[in-house]
């Protein structure tokens, strides 16, 4: 994806380091923090600076929905993905009689508001089997009474990827009324999206997109505008904000818009904007192409080590992330500290995770570490 020189120019922070804990945090290239900086100078001209501000919110919506496939008009910000995910709670208002699918392999934000709930739904889990979610086990959990079926494009927990026509396929069968929620996080800027029918798109900001914390992005097609509305208060997402009636009523503008419901993070867009224009300049099919045999090769690398990967990779579904589990996890992650080799590590688990950024000696440094230690 980079040359050596555009590497070492775009991101020096690199110089020295094999870094592999992407799906964590991001390093960011330098231009996000001169976005970064721009936000300030503007910041310092007070209320004047506003002109920069909002015109940096339509240039991030505009990059953001392109990388998604969707319109200008169909996404939004709010400041992270856990906000997203109980706005939309608050637009679905499920009942004690609704039914909610989420799935072992998703994070913590897309799967808890629904646990939380004053009124809360009955909450199905979606197990994988082998490390992999199967739309077969996913029939018997499916109902007339489903109301919205939650996954990730792309699992933070081990780097599997959803198969995403059959899961499609089952909801719209067998859940007629259930809505499709997709979080993207661990894919966009990635890998190439391809969920095309999913109802709500939601992604934090400061992964493989390249940005920084205190933002997210949400995408809900026009089709689902009304239904996908959210009940909070606020002001930036009503359209009646200042108007006379705002006492007596608050008419909010809908779908992807009701989600942003106060002042936007202004620094996260500006960041935001910079990373996702940087990222689409490369061109995600071309980041693809450069990491993935790169995964391909740390996954087969992992197994001749005797080191068992949480999951199988499909060529025809790409993933930036492995990861396995061992006894001595902990060791092994410290020995991979003290070389320089960055990764994630928690419960016995250790995952690496390779971004366009990354190279064959990457790949082969965290593997010759590993045969010194498992």
């Amino acid at each position: 994806m980079l040359t050596d020189l555009s590497r070492s120019r775009d991101f020096p922070s690199l110089h020295g380091l094999t870094y592999l804990n992407t799906a964590a945090e991001s390093i960011p290239p330098l231009c996000v923090g001169e976005a970064i900086q721009a936000y300030w100078q503007d910041k310092q001209k007070g209320m004047r600076g506003r002109d920069g501000h909002f015109a940096a919110v339509e240039q991030c919506r505009e990059v953001s929905a392109r990388m998604l496939g969707m319109a200008t008009d169909e996404v939004a910000f709010c400041s992270c993905s856990s906000e997203a995910y109980n706005l939309l709670a608050s637009a679905l208002n499920l009942a004690a009689e609704d039914e909610v699918v989420v799935t072992d392999l998703d994070f913590p934000a897309g799967a808890t508001p629904w646990l939380r709930a004053v009124n809360a739904p009955q909450v199905k889990l979606w197990k994988a089997t082998g490390g992999e979610l199967q739309a077969s086990d996913l029939e018997a959990l499916l109902s007339e009474r489903t109301r919205l079926v939650q996954v990730s494009l792309v699992s933070f927990y081990n780097g599997h990827r959803i198969d995403w026509q059959p899961l499609v396929q089952r909801v719209r069968e067998r859940a007629p009324r259930a809505l499709i929620s997709v979080d993207v996080t661990q894919a966009l800027g990635r890998v190439e999206l391809k969920c095309p029918e999913a109802d709500i798109v939601i992604s934090s900001t400061h992964k493989w997109t390249l940005g920084v914390h205190g933002g997210c992005i949400i995408g809900v097609p026009r089709r689902n505008a009304e239904k996908l509305t959210t009940h909070a208060g606020g002001w930036y997402h009503l359209d009646n904000a200042f108007d006379h009636d705002r006492f007596d009523r608050a008419v909010p503008k809908l779908g992807a818009l009701s989600f942003s419901v106060g002042m936007p993070n202004f620094a996260a867009l500006y960041a935001l904007n910079a990373a996702l224009r940087y990222v689409d300049g490369i061109g995600v099919a071309a980041i693809s192409a450069h990491a993935d045999p790169l995964v391909q090769r740390l996954h087969a690398g992992l197994i001749d080590l005797g080191l068992k990967p949480m999951c199988p990779l499909h060529a025809e579904r790409p993933t930036g992330i492995v990861a396995f589990m061992h006894e001595r996890s902990a060791e092994i992650h410290a020995a991979l500290e003290r070389a320089e080799v960055h990764v994630m590590h928690s419960a016995g688990r250790i995952r690496l995770a390779v971004h366009g950024y990354n190279t064959a000696e990457d790949v082969e440094r965290a593997l010759e570490v590993l045969s010194s230690v498992k």
